[in-house]
This record gives C-alpha cells, sequence and structure tokens, in this order.
C-alpha cells in the first residue's frame, strides 16, 4: 500500500488548500496518509528564506498570488477568505496536533477557523471553541505549553528539514518530494505507482 506524509503548518494558505484535499486523494489511491505538523518559521530559518516570502515578492507577483488562491478555492470549492490578521502564530494548534491519535477533525478546524473565518488560532479561546466543536477535550489547549510537547514540535520540524522539505504544503512519496498544492495531480499520481524522475 502507498502512503503520503504531508507536512503542514496552519500559517500557510496553500497548505490549508491542499489539506482540504489530501485526504480524497489517498482515499481514491488507496493509501495511507500521515499529518506531519511542522513549524514553517522555523523551516524557513534553517532554509534561509524570509519568514513571509509573500511580503518580499514584487507588487506584480503578490497580486497574482493572490488571485490564484482565490481561483484554486473556487477550483476545489472551498471557502477561502484571506484573514486580516497575517501572518499568524500557529505554534499552539500545531503542538496541540501532536497530542491527537486522529488529528484530521481538529486539523480541518483549525484550518477553517483561520483560512475560511478570519478568527485568531493563536488564542486559548479560539482553540478551545475549535476542540469543542470536534468533540474534543477543550483542556487540549493546556497541552500545548507541556515542555514535551513543545519538544515534539521541534522534533517534527527537524524532521520536516532533513526530509527535504523548504515550503508547505509539502507531500512526500518513497522520497519524493512535491511542494505545494499546485502539484496534487503528481501527488495522486505517484500514489498510484508513477514513479518521477530524480536529478542525478
Amino acid at each position: 500500500m502507498s502512503h503520503v506524509d504531508f507536512y503542514f503548518d496552519f500559517s500557510s494558505p496553500f497548505a490549508y488548500l491542499g489539506a482540504t484535499q489530501i485526504e480524497a486523494i489517498a482515499e481514491r489511491a488507496g493509501a495511507t496518509l500521515s499529518w506531519k505538523p511542522m513549524f514553517l518559521g522555523g523551516v524557513f530559518k534553517a532554509v534561509d528564506t524570509p519568514m513571509v516570502p509573500f511580503f518580499e515578492l514584487s507588487e506584480q507577483k503578490r497580486r497574482y498570488i493572490a488571485t490564484d488562491m482565490q481561483r484554486w478555492a473556487k477550483w476545489w470549492d472551498v471557502s477561502f477568505n484571506f484573514p486580516s490578521q497575517f501572518p499568524m502564530m500557529t505554534v499552539k494548534p500545531l503542538r496541540m496536533c501532536l497530542t491527537l491519535d486522529n488529528p484530521a477533525p481538529f486539523i480541518h478546524r483549525v484550518f477553517a477557523a483561520y483560512w475560511s473565518e478570519g478568527l485568531d488560532i493563536s488564542t486559548d479561546d479560539i482553540l478551545a471553541q475549535c476542540c469543542k466543536e470536534v468533540d474534543l477535550d477543550p483542556a487540549l489547549v493546556q497541552k500545548a505549553s507541556d515542555p514535551e510537547v513543545k519538544a515534539k514540535l521541534q522534533a517534527a520540524t527537524s524532521e520536516a528539514i532533513e526530509n527535504g522539505v523548504f515550503g508547505a504544503p509539502t507531500s512526500i512519496i518513497d522520497g519524493h518530494v512535491f511542494w505545494g498544492q499546485d502539484r496534487m495531480d503528481m501527488v495522486e499520481k505517484a500514489l498510484g505507482g508513477w514513479v518521477p524522475p530524480v536529478l542525478d
């Protein structure tokens, strides 16, 4: 059975868009899926990328990328509204994911809270509400401050970097790295057995 690791951070609009599709892709391919939360800021620092790459683009490219986000949302028929608070500190919900055996419902709820509803997902109140809405104990929010859970996110981020991740979302299949929500067709094909070319 094929398998995909899906690396993400709630801070990325493209990770949100990709996250709306990855489960269906894995299901169609008969593949298993692992959600891989990581702190994108730590990845960017390690690979010498600006903390908010979007702000470093030319005005023309920023306008194009903003339009492209809307296009992808419409293409996949998902709700998308660029939040007024951007960038967003996301370490709390990322750490919370790492305490869950089945993080998918929480992941989808937090992504939607930020990228559809514009809520401040760095706050305890909003995260507690997200927990309630997916039948999780709101006390989960407090676990984000545990030193052991903090260490888990640090380790997860280091793992991402070691595996060649440099942005979000990143899907990895048999060592092949696919960056971006716009590579989902390739992800699905790879899960079906396609072997992409690699540089020598």
